[in-house]
């Protein structure tokens, strides 16, 4: 008798059990269905398990608008062609006139604090020089669709040797400007810049035209090594390096490797960087000089061959260009396989995600951490002017334990 009593209430537990999780089961599917009314015509929502089953999908398969979600992408073709550990390189010689030569490779944090590092690093091996002399030919000109000549740093061109994302931030005091960042001087290059918008504070852009990004580099990298004692009062101007009668003096490799270099870009959704390791991807893997065509080439590959992925439109590598066009379905597949570098994204809460916002166009994408350290993927895509994603991941983050 106890043997049957204890064998009936076993049973009636497990099915208590089985009914609680089918009612948790019921209500985690009816909130999760009741998000599908927020999804217009042009929006796309697709959201899978850890297992990557379907747990909702509306529009998934068409072609939207991904804004910097695509950066996910461009981060993934990076890190698969040039490695974790890549590190990107500057270059300088002297040639036999005395003249320094810096060549860049695409180097998209050469900062203020790199370049003073640098030039303390080159004042133990130089004393002087004559003219600075900057070779930017491992890039072609680079001409990003969906850029505009606005002064937003989203803006700003790309190119082979350029500093500090190609912008100058500054502010009017009484003196007239003066810098707002205090590792960066405010050279005179810069001023004439900026008096021609007449702006009284924030950030202007050097453009492609006349080198200016590439002259505002030698400037900068002159006025670093002035302060370490390295004279030079020649010209700054174009040219480029010849191995074979050029002596080389010194290879400065990044501290940052790939990896650090791909947070940084999905940490400020950074335009410039996503473009800059595009176009390096392409020259790596097409041969010098790298070109905005190549870097799309090779990521168009990549969705190919790699991920096994059709009907993915790649314009650039940012998602500035409204051109770039993919599905939440394809867009989650790519998170799939993104999964293992998370940590490189925001986190907040249990989620990690990567935002992108154009007019008209607001995306989401990343993963929401179960209590069990599993993760649900999720791609929110709003391509409805005047509507936003945010009301959508509230009652995502509700739906999904």
């Amino acid at each position: 008798m106890k043997c049957s009593f204890a064998k009936q209430n076993w049973l009636s537990l497990i099915l208590v059990w089985i009914l609680c999780f089918t009612a948790v089961s019921h209500l985690h599917a009816g909130s999760l269905q009741d998000l599908k009314k927020k999804i217009g015509k042009k929006d796309a929502i697709f959201v899978a398990d850890p297992q990557g089953n379907v747990l909702l999908s509306k529009n998934a398969d068409q072609q939207r608008i991904p804004a910097s979600t695509l950066k996910i992408l461009t981060s993934l073709v990076a890190l698969h062609y040039l490695g974790e550990d890549f590190r990107f390189v500057t270059e300088f010689y002297m040639d036999q006139n005395s003249n320094l030569k810096i060549k860049g490779y695409g180097d998209p944090l050469l900062v203020s604090e790199v370049l003073s590092g640098i030039a303390k690093t080159l004042s133990t091996k130089l004393q002087g020089f004559n003219d600075l002399i900057l070779d930017h030919s491992y890039f072609d000109p680079i001409l990003i669709p969906g850029v505009t000549t606005t002064l937003n740093p989203y803006d700003a061109p790309n190119g082979a040797l350029c500093v500090n994302f190609n912008t100058v931030n500054f502010r009017r005091a009484k003196g007239g400007y003066v810098s707002a960042e205090p590792q960066t001087p405010l050279l005179p290059f810069a001023i004439e810049k900026i008096r021609k918008f007449g702006h009284t504070r924030g950030r202007v852009i050097f453009s492609r035209e006349q080198d200016e990004i590439t002259l505002y580099a030698g400037h900068l990298f002159r006025y670093f090594f002035r302060e370490q004692g390295l004279h030079s009062e020649g010209k700054i101007r174009i040219g480029k390096i010849r191995k074979e009668s050029d002596t080389h003096i010194l290879t400065y490799t990044s501290e940052f490797t790939m990896e650090d270099v791909i947070s940084k870009l999905l940490e400020y959704s950074n335009n410039f960087i996503a473009n800059q390791v595009l176009a390096a991807t392409g020259a790596k893997m097409c041969s010098p000089p790298g070109t905005l065509e190549k870097g799309v080439r090779v990521a168009s590959a990549f969705v190919q061959d790699i991920l096994k992925l059709e009907n993915i439109t790649i314009d650039e590598g940012s998602g500035i260009s409204r051109k770039n066009r993919i599905s939440a379905k394809n867009l989650c597949k790519l998170l799939e396989k993104f999964e293992p570098y998370r940590h490189l994204m925001r986190h907040e809460g249990r989620e990690f995600y990567k935002t992108g916002s154009l007019t008209g166009v607001k995306t989401r994408a990343g993963y929401i951490e179960k209590s069990e350290g599993e993760r649900y993927r999720f791609v929110v895509m709003i391509n409805t002017p005047g509507k936003s994603a945010k009301a959508i991941m509230s009652a995502l983050l509700k739906a999904l334990p």
